[in-house]
């Protein structure tokens, strides 16, 4: 069951039997590795429902709150590519330490923050050192388990992988409220220090190779982090400088695309590359990372919307936000199991159709919007949208992962996680564009309207000034007054529609996604430690 995991010409890695290990080794191994992977996942979202309050504590501006949240999922989009080759290099015992204990630092460093530079600089810092523990779990699960249990691996770690980001601004609201924003960061640090503690006790399941720290492709590393960086600036900035129209914009996308040149060239022409891209050769997986692609766009993006409609037009607080949005959180637990026996005992396609098509229901229905929605409006399309992210998760993580040997697998692995990340920082910036545009489009079309609408608008305007007045002395002063809550008004009318134009939109994205099911093909699932594919 054990075999020498070659990684590059002459680098041989001792073997170890994962598979050997007592029952209850095993269970501890993966709650620990799931628990840390939980905790760097929970905090890309930790922010959403109290960015106003650490905007405030920090004397920040609108445009430079934003990479609180970009600056962390840059980060790890760089690291969990990378995440495969350390593992090799330090062990995954090691490498998984350092992870958890980095990451508790740099939590600390954040709560401490002092202004918006060093917040964005500790958290860039903390989303890339938390990163490693994101899809070292999943290669691990599947070397440490088979058969049933390992049927378990991709719910479990599928409802982590959704659930934290889901729970992210209801458990950083409810913190807020009741102790101050800079607790969201310093709940990490005694889970951190036990995390990495633990880590360092029971994780044996390899064995480091450090020869292969001496072959690090520099180049092949540097445009990783160019490319990922780059895009990623693009994806955030682009919105609010029109594109490509802004000139730095257009030369980020340059360095982004000549640096994605270079990371292709090493990857098939380096002697030790750190991204190995060879699973894409097998169509199934390059389909299922397809399908993470969209489930991260669909996951994070509704993550992110729900609780900016839910403060912009609603004006909720943070702990409001957190506790509305709360259910989705509720029914993506109460599906897992479900939609574990199902991977199990129906075809995965069938299991990943029927959660395309929820999900794609529940963005539909989260489409009639209005400015009065709140928790019992919002309750079906959440819960149904919970329910039906783990159909999705749970048949795409099999689909991708089974049939890999044990190197191979820690790089499918993470560039199946990289897709579902990409996703969603590809997601958060298209629906940002598209939440502007439609609102200005919305808005224009409201203003005609109401010019068309004979006398209802001025006497609707006059009425509201009539009652202004009997508060205020000063008529041109309730005028005023009228005219800013009659814009306001028509602003939340306006806005409400373009909310639920981008859900319309993220809709058929989903349902478009459909058209690639009938080209996959589920492998069966082998034995990790018996074959290396190459």
């Amino acid at each position: 069951m054990s075999e020498a995991i070659t990684s590059g010409p002459g680098l041989v890695q001792a073997p170890i039997d994962a598979s050997a290990l007592p029952n209850r080794t095993k269970y501890l191994i993966f709650a620990v590795m799931a628990f840390g992977q939980f905790m760097a996942l929970i905090d890309i979202q930790i922010v959403a429902a109290s960015l106003n309050n650490v905007q405030a504590g920090l004397s920040a501006g609108p445009d430079e709150i934003s990479w609180v949240q970009t600056g962390y999922l840059m980060a790890e989009l760089v690291m969990i590519p990378f995440a495969a080759f350390l593992a090799q290099a330090l062990s995954t015992r090691w490498l998984f330490a350092l992870s958890a204990g980095l990451f508790t630092i740099a939590s600390a460093l954040c709560g401490m923050a002092w202004d918006i530079q060093s917040m964005t600089l500790f958290r860039v810092i903390q989303g890339f050192v938390g990163g490693a523990m994101v899809p070292t779990v999943f290669a691990t699960g599947y070397a440490l388990f088979s058969g049933k249990q390992r049927a378990m691996i991709p719910a479990i770690l599928g409802m982590v992988s959704v659930l934290a980001p889901t729970l992210g601004p209801t458990v950083g609201g409810w913190l807020t409220d009741a102790i101050g924003w800079r607790s969201i960061f310093y709940i990490n640090i005694v889970p951190g220090m036990v995390v990495t503690a633990l880590a360092i006790l029971v994780i044996k399941v390899d064995r480091p190779n450090l020869a292969m720290l001496g072959k690090i492709d520099y180049a092949h590393l540097a445009s990783l982090a160019t490319f990922l960086g780059c895009l990623e600036y693009v994806l955030e900035e682009g919105p609010k400088h029109e594109w490509f129209g802004d000139p730095v914009i257009q030369s980020m996308a340059w360095v982004s695309l000549v640096a994605f040149v270079l990371f292709l060239e090493r990857s098939f022409n380096s002697g030790g590359p750190i991204v190995k891209l060879s699973p894409f050769r097998r169509p199934t997986f390059a389909f299922a990372c397809v399908f993470n692609l969209v489930i991260g766009f669909g996951l994070y993006s509704s993550t992110y919307l729900i609780p900016v409609y839910l403060g912009r037009v609603r004006d909720y607080d943070s702990l409001q936000i957190g506790t509305t949005v709360f259910v989705t959180g509720i029914a993506q637990v109460a599906s897992t199991v479900i939609a574990a026996r199902a991977s199990q005992t129906v075809d995965q396609r069938i299991v990943i159709v029927i959660g395309l098509s929820l999900f794609a229901t529940s963005l539909w229905l989260a489409s009639r919007l209005t400015p009065e929605w709140g928790f019992a409006a919002l309750l079906l399309p959440q819960m149904l949208r919970g329910f039906a992210i783990m159909l999705c998760i749970v048949p795409s993580v099999g689909l991708a992962l089974n049939g890999f040997g044990a190197s191979e697998l820690r790089y499918a692995s993470g560039l199946f996680n990289l897709m579902r990340n990409l996703g969603g920082a590809i997601g958060i910036a298209t629906v940002n564009t598209w939440l502007q545009d439609n609102t200005r489009i919305e808005a224009s079309r409201m203003g005609q309207a109401l010019g068309e609408s004979g006398r209802r608008a001025p006497d609707f305007l006059a009425a509201l000034t009539g009652q202004i007045a009997r508060v205020t002395a000063d008529p041109t002063h309730a005028s005023q007054l009228a005219g800013a809550e009659f814009s306001k008004l028509v602003g939340r009318a306006a806005l409400t529609s373009a909310f639920n134009d981008v859900f319309r939109l993220m809709s058929w994205m989903f349902l478009a996604a459909l058209i690639l099911v009938p080209f996959c093909r589920p492998l069966p699932s082998t034995p990790v430690a018996t074959t290396d594919a190459h």
